[in-house]
């Protein structure tokens, strides 16, 4: 009970030890995600103003996190993360326009209501904000793959050149001997995920960031919204999974999932898990795993040929062969969006451009100004990996 004195007028207020009871669980239900978050902010702070710190968070402590949480992820057939996006949509969709009702129309339950759904909230954002800053945004500030492994400089155009005309190489190789369907186009035959696996433990042998547990890669049900977004493969941070788009022909998968499983060994730069896949799957003793590696980096280092305007290497662009021309720069099916056309809700040209402003945001976010162009200085990482001194090394 609390006596309160306005103008010389006492008024009694009395609070049930119940209600007493129900105000400090809200407290704690309100200050421990806001613990949390506090938490979360002091780390991506250290990261920041520190790379020993961040470097020390990859080397010693984010391991046994994605090793563990990796593995109880792990344990179900189905995305972990992509179930707890479709929770997330369902509890907006009906949670917001109920909590709205409720305060509008339920005049005995609206502090109750106000404090549950603000409890609710804050949990759901410091679980975001810590899983984000954990298993991802320290990682941004850690010393660079390209740092650790390699001198990098510039690169004269002859240098590309060359690079170019030995991925044609291989590329044409492989392609005679990988299987092919009826259209003579490459499909996977391989066990991806076992031999995936095996490829990234081979890795590991010259990269020991890559050791550790691996989870089997999984697809994503609602794959056409992924292919609305331009994204082969997804890493979610709050489940610690790799998951992929299981719509797109099967050409990309061994190198995607290569790609998706670097994130799980805290490289979260996106060129240099481009890399990493690339070194994993050009490795394995499948030669399914080997074109698609090498298929993936020819088109960047095509790109970039065309992008600098090396004219003296367009005629190598002549020597690729037509089983190489009828497997690269392949996303989709070729009919996929006429069959697919009764899945839009939302119309694909709006999807794919916020997907890539959202993706060119957050690496600029995370200390990358080149944003979503990222992706392409894969190049770069193989010019210093096949040229080290000057010279054209293959490593084989």
């Amino acid at each position: 009970m609390f006596l309160l004195q306005f103008d010389q007028e006492y008024v009694i207020i009395k609070i049930s030890r119940k209600e007493v009871s129900d105000l400090k669980k809200h407290k704690v239900y309100l200050i421990v995600p806001a613990v949390v978050i506090v938490f979360g902010v002091i780390m991506n702070i250290l990261a920041i103003s520190s790379r020993k710190f961040a470097d020390f968070y990859v080397s010693r402590i984010f391991p046994v996190i994605t090793n563990t949480f990796s593995f109880i992820s792990g344990i179900f057939p189905f995305s972990v993360g992509e179930i707890m996006i479709i929770i997330g949509i369902i509890l907006v969709l009906i949670g917001v326009p109920a909590v709205i009702l409720l305060l509008i129309f339920g005049k005995k339950l609206r502090r109750r209501v106000a404090v549950i759904s603000s409890a609710v909230l804050l949990w759901i954002v410091a679980f975001i904000f810590i899983t984000e800053t954990m298993n991802c945004f320290i990682m941004y500030r850690c010393t660079p793959f390209s740092e650790k492994y390699f001198t990098s400089r510039e690169h004269p155009r002859e240098e590309l050149t060359q690079l170019y005309a030995y991925l044609i190489d291989k590329t044409n190789e492989l392609a005679d001997q990988v299987p092919r369907d009826s259209d003579d186009r490459f499909f996977v035959t391989a066990d991806v995920n076992k031999e995936a696996k095996a490829a990234m433990k081979r890795a590991a042998e010259r990269y020991p960031q890559l050791k550790g547990y691996y989870p089997d890669a999984k697809p994503i049900m609602f794959s056409f919204f992924m292919s609305q977004t331009d994204l082969s493969g997804i890493y979610f941070p709050f489940s610690l999974e790799a998951n992929y788009n299981d719509d797109m022909v099967r050409t990309n998968l061994p190198d995607t999932v290569c790609h998706e499983y670097s994130h799980l060994k805290g490289i979260i730069q996106e060129d240099e898990a481009n890399f990493i896949s690339f070194i994993a799957a050009t490795g394995s003793d499948d030669p399914e795993f080997r074109y698609s590696g090498y298929l993936e980096a020819l088109e960047y280092v095509h790109n970039q040929v065309y992008d600098n305007n090396i004219s003296v290497a367009y005629g190598l662009t002549d020597t690729i062969s037509s089983r190489v021309r009828s497997d690269w720069f392949r996303f989709l099916p070729d009919d996929y969006w006429e069959v697919n056309k009764d899945k839009e809700i939302i119309s694909t040209e709006t999807v794919s451009t916020f997907s890539e402003n959202a993706i060119d945001t957050n690496i600029k976010l995370n200390g990358r100004e080149e944003g979503i162009e990222a992706y392409s200085h894969m190049v770069d990482l193989l010019l210093d990996y096949y040229f080290p001194e000057g010279g054209f090394d293959s490593h084989e």
